[in-house]
């Protein structure tokens, strides 16, 4: 199984910037397609963003898209998200996950989660 573990979360106020990195167990990293999927208090959980192995192409939630940068580093197991602008509304806990395959597809659920990190955004 492959373990994921998040770090990067905070409070930060409206307009602000947050780094958030996860760090993923295993010699098979570059298999995966990775993501990041956010819930916040008293919503359902929903996707943010996720890319497939190489890297590209990536894929973004409509209300993240221009604020929000995912990339990854296969020789350190690590997948990143930048957030810049940061809205209220961006307060959630972020999963970091990851799909056996090497390529994003919206239509199947992620295999693996991490344990989360919170974001607050104040205003």
């Amino acid at each position: 199984q492959v373990q994921l573990v998040e770090s990067g979360g905070g409070s930060v106020q409206a307009g602000g910037s947050l780094r958030l990195s996860c760090k993923a167990s295993g010699r098979y990293f570059s298999n995966y397609a990775m993501g990041w999927f956010r819930q916040g208090p008293g919503k359902e959980r929903e996707f943010v963003a996720a890319l497939h192995w190489s890297g590209a192409p990536t894929t973004y939630a409509d209300a993240v898209k221009g604020r929000f940068t995912i990339s990854r580093d296969n020789a350190k197991n690590t997948v990143n998200l930048q957030m810049n602008s940061l809205k209220p509304e961006d307060t959630a806990v972020y999963y970091c996950v990851g799909w056996w395959a090497l390529a994003y597809d919206s239509d199947v659920d992620p295999a693996f989660w991490g344990q989360g990190t919170q974001v607050t955004v104040s205003s």
